[in-house]
């Protein structure tokens, strides 16, 4: 009946229109302009997303590595209690920069900065101490799921980069060995989790269900966002008098921005 109603309105516009063919390309016209609203919408949500976040555990060499791409210069640090940001310039054009976010990653403090900041990134370089590695893989995997199951992350897919930092040291892992132990680990723990009963309040524990595809053993390129991974140094070959090995970062932030 409604159609029927409307028929008549339809033919009068089309006689106004010229013909079938004119309100077709009027109809089209609006489609893409409403397309293209939504493009603009999802870009702006984006591009009002300029924070980059450093996380990881404690003595993982966040502040090291915040520091050293803010000057350069090598300078002791201690363990954070509190968030540090600046301004990061990607190159000569001022106009092109990231806000960097070093986050705490005392296991009392990580979740709660984390849920402070986590829906301004831009990007997340998360940090791994590559000799200690083999040591703390169960800590490192669970704090990354805590990441991975969030669900202002998941939706909002920010670059992730596990940067595998103190490659200086001789008993350094390689990124390569690092990527391999975390997906077994993070395999491992999607199994125990999803098992998991509820937790005191009556919520289920461990956010989505599922981590990566239901039915495959867990890799990275299940994830929403694009996952990469890059071998650094904050403190260089030459310890605290050379450079840092920061190029692979360097060129990620760039891409990222």
């Amino acid at each position: 009946a409604m159609a029927g109603g409307l028929e008549p309105h339809l033919a009068a516009l089309r006689r106004e229109l010229g013909g079938p063919a004119v309100l077709s390309v009027l109809v089209a016209l609006i489609a893409v302009a409403i397309t293209f609203l939504i493009w603009r919408f999802v870009q702006g949500r984006k591009s009002s997303r300029k924070a980059v976040l450093l996380l990881g555990l404690c003595d993982a060499g966040k502040t090291l590595l915040f520091a050293r791409l803010l000057s350069g210069r090598y300078r002791d640090t201690q363990t954070s209690i509190t968030d540090s940001s600046a301004v990061y310039r990607l190159s000569q054009d001022k106009s092109t920069n990231v806000t960097l976010i070093d986050l705490p990653g005392h296991e009392s403090l990580r979740l709660q900065f984390l849920e402070r900041f986590k829906a301004a990134a831009r990007a997340i370089v998360f940090v791994v101490d590559s000799v200690a590695f083999q040591r703390e893989v169960k800590d490192v995997a669970e704090f990354l799921y805590q990441v991975l199951v969030d669900s202002t992350v998941l939706r909002n897919a920010p670059a992730l980069l596990i940067a595998c930092n103190k490659q200086d040291v001789t008993m350094a892992k390689s990124a390569k060995l690092i990527q391999q132990q975390l997906e077994k680990e993070l395999n491992t723990l999607r199994v125990t989790r999803s098992a998991a009963p509820t937790s005191l309040d009556g919520s289920a524990t461990g956010g989505p269900a599922q981590l990566g595809k239901k039915g495959k053993d867990f890799d990275f390129s299940q994830l929403p966002m694009k996952v990469e991974f890059v071998e650094c140094s904050a403190r260089g070959s030459k310890g605290e008098e050379g450079e840092a090995d920061l190029e692979g970062l360097k060129k990620w932030l760039v891409k990222v921005a």
